[in-house]
């Protein structure tokens, strides 16, 4: 998951919530606005919403020899 930067300068930073077990409850996006601490922190690492954009459709165009690789380890530990 990455940071993205809105338009406005606001932050979407990747959260994940456990409970006290530990097991994953879930994942989210909890939005930081400048001023707010860690705004700073955050910001050095964020996207733009095009820059995310073109990171999710150039994994999905070019993600075909890794996924082959995957399916090929799958079924090798499956027999």
């Amino acid at each position: 998951m990455y940071v993205v930067r809105l338009a406005d300068g606001t932050l979407r930073v990747p959260q994940t919530l456990a409970g006290d077990d530990g097991r994953l409850i879930g994942n989210a996006y909890v939005e930081v606005s400048p001023g707010d601490p860690g705004y700073d922190r955050w910001l050095a690492e964020s996207l733009t919403e095009e820059e995310w954009a073109e990171r999710r459709r150039r994994w999905s165009a070019e993600n075909d020899d890794l996924e082959r690789e995957f399916l090929a380890f799958k079924a090798e530990q499956e027999t």
